[in-house]
């Protein structure tokens, strides 16, 4: 559960930067002081299903081409 409530910047710019395929969650916990787990969380609860899955099989893809993805 997140300790910290986030206002609707935070919340935007974590969608945006986890959006990215440039940003790898480890740079996103650091950041704003999250963990993977919260940073899905943020994401399921803030864009619409099919863009959350979507998103999470980009992930998924890439992780497996990058040693050091999401």
């Amino acid at each position: 559960m997140m300790s910290k409530k986030f206002t609707k910047t935070e919340i935007s710019e974590i969608i945006e930067m986890a959006l990215s395929d440039d940003i790898p969650f480890k740079v996103i916990e650091k950041t704003h002081g999250i963990n993977a787990d919260q940073i899905k969380r943020i994401m399921r609860q803030n864009i619409s299903a099919s863009s959350y899955e979507t998103w999470r099989k980009r992930v998924k893809l890439f992780s497996t081409r990058r040693k050091h993805y999401k």
